[in-house]
């Protein structure tokens, strides 16, 4: 009972990699969606008074337009790549897939569509009994597209530096060099010592002449070879 409470869940990514991620709560998303409700809200109310003038006409556009931004604000700027609408932006949230990966735009539009079953009885009732009732607080639409809304990792807690692009020191098969982006896409979210557990393995298959042991972190070499592999050559002699 004396242990601190802790929100964090570790999801495994396709690749083997774990990685920590801090769930949003309640509280703070219905900060987020208040935020948002006030934009939209500021939004149609300047489209309602310059279509004013249009009568009948302009009112049937206005109400195509509360529709279309009703249901596909959210769907617009989580596949942006912030991946959260403005609300979510200022509180520092972010929208992704429950394993740590990128929002699909399939998950968002279920996620959000699925907001029809979240609203009912009344007011979000399903929704935030179910993200009350959760650790990882995802409502019912999180839970039928498999995403989830979590704290955005800030740029200042990035821990280790990109370095210089250099290539690796033997052939790698296609699948070392997708484990190895993979890595180097992650790296951010892992701890300096699961970075370089994970590192250990790899760099032995990528450098079997141990030259760069001691000589700076795994997992910045692993970074360094990813970047070399995403085209970031400083010239031709480079290549394997």
């Amino acid at each position: 009972m004396s242990a601190p409470l802790d929100t964090v869940v570790t999801a495994e990514t396709p690749e083997g990699i774990e990685i920590s991620i801090r769930p949003a709560g309640y509280p703070v998303r219905c900060c987020a969606y208040l935020i948002d409700v006030a934009l939209q809200g500021f939004t149609l109310s300047a489209i309602s008074g310059a279509l004013g003038w249009a009568g009948t006409f302009g009112m049937g556009v206005f109400f195509i337009l509360v529709f279309a931004i009703n249901w596909f604000y959210p769907v617009l700027f989580e596949l942006l790549p912030g991946a959260a609408t403005p609300g979510k932006r200022i509180l520092g949230l972010e929208v992704m897939m429950a394993d740590g990966l990128p929002i699909t735009p399939v998950g968002s539009l279920i996620r959000n569509l699925m907001r029809v079953v979240d609203l009912l009885p009344a007011l979000y009732g399903f929704g935030i009994v179910t993200m009350l009732l959760r650790s990882d607080a995802r409502r019912i639409g999180d839970l039928a597209a498999g995403t989830l809304v979590a704290y955005r990792l800030k740029r200042e807690e990035t821990r280790f530096a990109p370095g210089t692009p250099q290539p690796p020191r033997v052939a790698l098969s296609e699948r070392q060099q997708r484990a190895i982006s993979a890595f180097a896409a992650r790296v951010e979210r892992l701890t300096p010592q699961r970075a370089e557990e994970i590192a250990e393995f790899a760099a032995a298959r990528v450098d079997s002449s141990q030259e760069n042991a001691g000589a700076a972190p795994r997992s910045a070499y692993l970074v360094s070879i990813a970047r070399w592999l995403h085209g970031e050559r400083k010239a031709s002699h480079d290549a394997l």
